[in-house]
């Protein structure tokens, strides 16, 4: 035999092992696109609820000018004071006020024609944060702390204690929008819905919802209550399922 002829029944008899090993794989896997698992589609949900605030949170700030620091400290100190008691009558308790933050810089005077900056005076800010359980104090603490001294509202915001209950009804609700979607497309695929696989939620979150700015407003202005309304927050949820498909026989 010759040398070349040794090469070829080498290559070929090499060629039928690998057609044999591959068919013996090929019988051993399942009919369902080699994967091993069963079919399965995937659908998703969104559900939303309303929930009423019962708290409500007030940023409030104390600033203050001066000529030297010490002057601008203490002037606001004394105004800062005056604002915390007269929301302590309130009725807010020491527990549901605290200080945000507190700053004091010098202001600059810049000459146009590039001279050296001059200090024209300090400015001393005190931020307080007052906490309520009653969401109908909201105006009320506003015109206390402007007419005791405070002369800029950062922030107000509502927000509700616990969103335990809405977040079950919005849960409820996607997985409804999950279920209703997955039949919808099991239908059409020419099958039908089989058990839940797998199930997973993103949400929710109901933070304090910021409402607006207010510049410092005088004494005089103080005569008609501030109006407030809380209205509804919402809580969404998002939800993701994964679904047997029932192939029709």
């Amino acid at each position: 035999m010759t040398r070349s002829t040794w090469t070829q029944l080498v290559f070929v008899g090499s060629m039928l092992a690998t057609c044999v090993a591959a068919s013996a794989l090929s019988a051993q896997s399942p009919a369902l696109g080699g994967s091993g698992l069963p079919p399965s589609l995937v659908s998703s949900g969104q559900g939303e609820a309303k929930v009423t605030p019962d708290r409500v949170s007030v940023l409030v700030n104390v600033q203050t000018r001066a000529s030297t620091a010490v002057v601008a400290a203490a002037t606001n100190a004394q105004r800062t004071k005056a604002v915390l008691d007269a929301l302590g009558r309130l009725g807010l308790p020491k527990e549901q006020l605290s200080t945000e933050g507190y700053s004091a810089y010098p202001e600059m005077s810049y000459d146009r024609e590039g001279g050296t900056p001059r200090v024209t005076g300090y400015v001393v800010t005190n931020s307080v944060r007052a906490e309520s359980k009653r969401v109908d104090q909201a105006g009320a603490i506003i015109d206390a702390a402007l007419s005791a001294g405070a002369n800029l509202i950062n922030s107000l915001s509502f927000y509700a204690s616990s969103i335990d209950e809405p977040r079950r009804q919005a849960i409820a609700l996607a997985v409804a929008s999950a279920r209703a979607d997955a039949e919808a497309m099991a239908q059409a695929a020419g099958g039908r819905l089989g058990a839940l696989l797998e199930l997973s939620t993103q949400g929710p979150t109901a933070p304090p919802r910021p409402m607006f700015e207010v510049a410092a407003r005088g004494k005089a202005a103080m005569a008609e209550p501030t109006p407030i309304n809380p209205g509804q927050q919402t809580v969404n949820v998002f939800v993701t399922a994964r679904w047997a498909f029932v192939p029709r026989e």
